[in-house]
């Protein structure tokens, strides 16, 4: 399913509100929503964070593929996102929060494991500091069993911004896999999947 029109509204205005926080111009296909959501285990009672849900459209597919297994949390920092994911998937537990404070959302939480974090954050809108901060928090909370998965448009992969988040993905992950482009998103964009965090990062 794409994003319902009030679904559509609520993003756009969040957009114009707050564009160096929202990042993308339209949220992401049901197709990139499906390959980022293919990390979330198929059995047992997972624990699922979701960082920059936006809208929904990947925590609609996460929630599917949840269905009424384990513990789905959606960390969104911009509040009016927050209310409308809130109402829209009463079963997910939506934060309104930084994604840099994972580690004491988590532990709010007392959550201490971690299986899947499906990042949906505008990366290069984010200072390198705080994207260090929120891998780290990010790959500490996964341990060696989990898994890190994020997005990065096509276009953007020459830009220096991105070349250093790949860069920072490999120095935090010892496993880092780009997967085939999904040409039908806008932008056209392929996705990260990251295992085994090296050890003191």
């Amino acid at each position: 399913m794409t994003a319902s029109r009030g679904g559509l509204s609520v993003f756009l205005n969040a957009v114009v509100r707050r564009p160096a926080v929202i990042g993308a111009l339209v949220p992401s296909s049901p197709l990139l929503a499906r390959r980022l959501a293919a990390v979330v285990p198929g059995q047992g009672e997972p624990v699922v964070v979701e960082l920059g849900p936006g809208t929904g459209p990947v925590t609609e597919t996460i929630s599917r593929r949840l269905g009424d297994r384990g513990r789905h949390l959606a960390i969104e920092v911009d509040t009016s996102l927050a209310e409308h994911l809130a109402r829209r998937f009463p079963r997910v537990e939506v934060v309104n929060a930084d994604a840099a404070r994972l580690d004491e959302l988590l532990a709010e939480r007392d959550i201490d494991r971690v299986d899947a974090v499906v990042g949906g954050l505008p990366w290069s809108l984010i200072p390198l500091s705080a994207q260090r901060a929120i891998l780290r928090r990010s790959a500490e909370s996964l341990g060696q069993h989990g898994v890190f998965t994020t997005f990065a448009y096509l276009h953007a992969l020459p830009l220096g911004g991105a070349r250093r988040f790949r860069a920072l993905l490999e120095a935090t992950f010892d496993e880092v896999l780009p997967t085939r482009v999904v040409w039908r998103n806008f932008p056209p964009a392929l996705t990260y999947v990251c295992r085994r965090p090296r050890a003191g990062r």
